[in-house]
């Protein structure tokens, strides 16, 4: 049997045709045209103080210390350590620039005539010296280099001094951001529909904890409840999740089989790499700092408002579901005791899936900064070795969202609603930041 192939509007097709055999999307890193917007083509080659800071930030956040003495050391969450350095780049040289209303922080100290590397340097480090102290390894001589060789002059004490109090605002914003939140052991589901965790301790529980950067609460845009598992929606999304995302299979080509493994290096891996891309997508520094910080505000954000989710609805994994269909009420499923998913399944509950909420956060995020959807970047994973270069910011949510369906992990109503969360989250974050002063 060939593998089979599907696009957008077949899905859609099948939810309405209940009970018809499903198909499965042959889709290439590529988006359509929409409208007359103008394209725009996202080219990592101008690397700025922003993207010096965002490598070194990466490298500190996934080390490890010897001595973990802050929380952050401790129990590190890239995605909102990255956010945090992020924000004090951008408010410290929004500060100097003037194109663009603060973040969090209004200075005191004198910005005229101050070093944008010089204010961006201080934040970052001083950031970084105050959630990974015994990490300095990472950072310190990257701080002293890019300091000396800066002319010792006023505009480097200025910059120097207006970074460094923008630090200490931005880390004393965020103290005790919640995620010390300490928990009994995880109990796993037995009824139907419920997660069956491999163990007491499922991954980020303590993310729907951690205080959002923008989002009012971190429940704010949480989805509805997924299809019951008696219904036919669900009987639409387990059948195709049963026939392409197992462990053999062949209704999966071998191209489809690889963008699902494409998406498996570990997102604080994969993630902090890729994105570090619009870091050095131009030599103005002020737009770097801007593009990243609501890059990774969006991200967080998401991320916490989608394991909000996930722990609330406590839904099970294929992995679960597949095998046990004969106890899920449902007589258009059927269960397969020897069913495995094509590739390890992640220790936390399915709906709705993560990779699809940080794709919808990221496809947002650059639609809104841009002004378009046809912005053009590439990402690649360390898993294949292989480079994806996206046509459009609808592009990687339809990858993400189906590459999760490919390997077996996800259904696709969690992978809508994952991308539908990640948009409206980077939707807020554009209406309430990041916008040019008055």
């Amino acid at each position: 049997m060939p593998p089979l192939a599907f696009s957008t509007t077949s899905l859609a097709r099948r939810r309405r045709l209940l009970g018809i055999a499903v198909c499965i999307l042959g889709l290439g890193a590529s988006g359509g045209s929409k409208g007359e917007e103008s394209a725009v083509r996202v080219s990592s080659t101008q690397p700025n103080v922003v993207s010096y800071w965002n490598e070194v930030a990466n490298r500190t956040v996934n080390a490890a210390s010897t001595t973990n003495t802050t929380i952050e050391e401790q129990q590190p969450s890239y995605h909102v350590d990255l956010a945090t350095v992020h924000v004090a780049i951008y408010d410290a040289v929004s500060a100097i620039d003037r194109r663009y209303k603060p973040f969090a922080v209004t200075t005191t100290a004198p910005s005229a005539g101050a070093s944008l590397d010089a204010a961006a340097s201080a934040a970052a480090y001083g950031v970084l010296r105050a959630l990974f102290p015994n990490r300095g390894a990472q950072y310190q001589a990257a701080y002293d280099s890019r300091i000396v060789a800066m002319p010792a002059d006023d505009a480097r004490t200025k910059g120097l001094a207006l970074g460094s109090e923008v630090a200490a605002a931005v880390v004393a914003l965020r103290a005790s951001d919640g995620r010390d939140h300490v928990f009994a052991p995880y109990v796993s589901g037995t009824t139907t529909g419920r997660f069956r965790s491999a163990n007491t301790t499922p991954f980020n529980r303590h993310v729907p904890f951690i205080r959002p950067f923008s989002l009012t609460r971190i429940d704010q845009y949480r989805p509805p409840a997924p299809p019951p598992p008696d219904s036919a929606a669900y009987t639409v999304a387990f059948n195709l999740t049963k026939a392409v995302g197992a462990s053999v299979s062949a209704a999966r080509s071998a191209e489809q089989f690889e963008i699902a493994r494409f998406h498996t290096e570990p997102p604080n891996l994969f993630v902090t790499r890729n994105l570090g891309r619009f870091a050095s997508s131009t030599v103005d520094v002020a737009e770097a700092a801007r593009l990243m910080a609501f890059v990774y505000v969006s991200h967080a954000d998401a991320i916490g408002a989608c394991f909000d989710a996930k722990y609330f609805y406590e839904t099970w994994r294929p992995l679960s579901a597949i095998p046990l269909a004969d106890t899920d009420g449902n007589a258009d499923t059927t269960s397969d005791a020897a069913w495995t998913p094509a590739l390890p399944t992640p220790n936390h509950p399915e709906y709705p899936a993560a990779h699809s909420c940080t794709s919808g956060a990221l496809g947002e995020t650059l639609r809104q900064y841009y002004g378009t959807r046809q912005v053009s970047y590439a990402f690649d994973s360390a898993v294949n070795g292989t480079t994806r270069t996206y046509a459009s910011t609808d592009a990687l949510n339809e990858e993400s969202r189906i590459a999760r369906i490919y390997g077996g992990m996800h259904f696709d109503f969690s992978t809508a609603a994952g991308v539908d969360l990640g948009v409206r989250v980077a939707q807020w974050v554009a209406a309430h930041h990041f916008g040019r002063r008055d």
